[in-house]
Parts: structure tokens; sequence; C-alpha cells
């Protein structure tokens, strides 16, 4: 009995070895699986933050994008309007060439005083025009509108057909470039005339 004891006894051993190896295989197994759900992790973590850090990296770009096309867009605007001031103030001694010139009488118009306003009218008119500033039209006649002119008085109308309609500009318009420098001072028919 000895021998079947002892051949017993290490087939004990052996199943409790084997069975310690199958833990030891299995704890291992368990290990390794840990690790690779943990480095799994860890790359989709590190890929989350790469988008993270893509996407912030466009939101900037596109911002400094408008940021430099607004720029340029206000440096050409500041170009074009940077004499605003000057030529707001140069527009009355416009307007007093231009009265000048229609008070001169006719027996004087071919006068030598009447040519040098008449020169230095166009001159000024010339040099204001390369500025950028340019004329409206004449609104004699025109339908009232507020977004060009600005009513100084309301007459009654000479005609029914006159009725909201300008009868008689008192100044000019002016537009530097595409941007009104002064509406043009008008004076609109209201009504009809009284019998």
């Amino acid at each position: 009995m000895s021998k079947k004891s002892d051949k017993v006894e290490n087939t004990a051993q052996e199943e409790i070895k084997a069975t310690e190896e199958h833990v030891d295989t299995a704890s291992e197994s368990k290990e390794e699986t840990t690790d690779t759900k943990e480095e799994v992790s860890e790359v989709d973590k590190l890929r989350g933050e790469v988008e993270d850090l893509k996407n912030q990296n466009l939101r900037l770009y596109a911002e400094f994008e408008n940021f430099r096309k607004r720029n340029a867009r206000e440096r050409v605007e500041l170009a074009t309007t940077a004499n605003k001031d000057v030529l707001s103030a140069l527009l009355p001694i416009l307007d007093d060439f231009q009265r000048a010139l229609k008070n001169v009488p006719e027996t004087e118009a071919e006068s030598e005083t009447a040519k040098g306003i008449s020169l230095i009218h166009s001159k000024l008119n010339e040099t204001l025009r390369q500025k950028g500033l340019t004329p409206m039209e004449s609104t004699i006649g025109k339908k009232f509108d507020v977004e060009e002119m600005e009513a100084i008085t309301k007459i009654p109308a000479p005609t029914p057909d006159m009725k909201g309609k300008v009868v008689d500009e008192i100044e000019a318009g002016y537009r530097l470039g595409d941007k009104i420098l002064r509406y043009a001072k008008v004076v609109v028919a209201d009504g009809e005339a009284e019998s």
C-alpha cells in the first residue's frame, strides 16, 4: 500500500501543481487583460486629447483669419474716409463758390473776375473729386427720399403732381466713396396750393 499511497500522494501533488499553474496562468492572463485595457483606454484618451487640440487649433486659425480680413477691410475704409473731416470743412466754401457763380450778372459773365471765380471753382471741384468726393444728382422734381435728403421746410404744392416732391434744393448733397457725407437740403411740396 505504500506504493499506492505514494502514487496517490504524487498524483495529488501533481494535481495541486497543475491547479496552481492553472491559477497562475489565469491570473497572469487577467493581469495582461487589465494591462491591455489600461493601454487601450490610455490610447483612446490620448487620441481624444489630440482631436481636441486639432479642433482648438482650427478655431484659432479661423479666428485669426477673420481678424486679418476685418483689419484689412478697416484699413481700406479708413484710407477712403480719412479726409472726411477736411472735405466736410471745404463743402461750405464750395457752396459759396456756387452761389457766387449764380449771382454773377449776365453782363459781367465774361469779365475777368467771373472767369477767375469759375476757374477756382472748377479746380476745387476737380481736386475734391480726386479725393473721392462726388456731388449727388440734382434732387429738384424728384420724390422726397429720407435716405438721401433732408427737408428744410415744406411749402404748398404748386400743382397736384408735385405733391411729395422736391421743389427747391438749398444745398447739394455729397458722397465720399459709397457713404453720404452731406445730405441734400431741400424744400418739399406738401398738399395743394390754396385757391
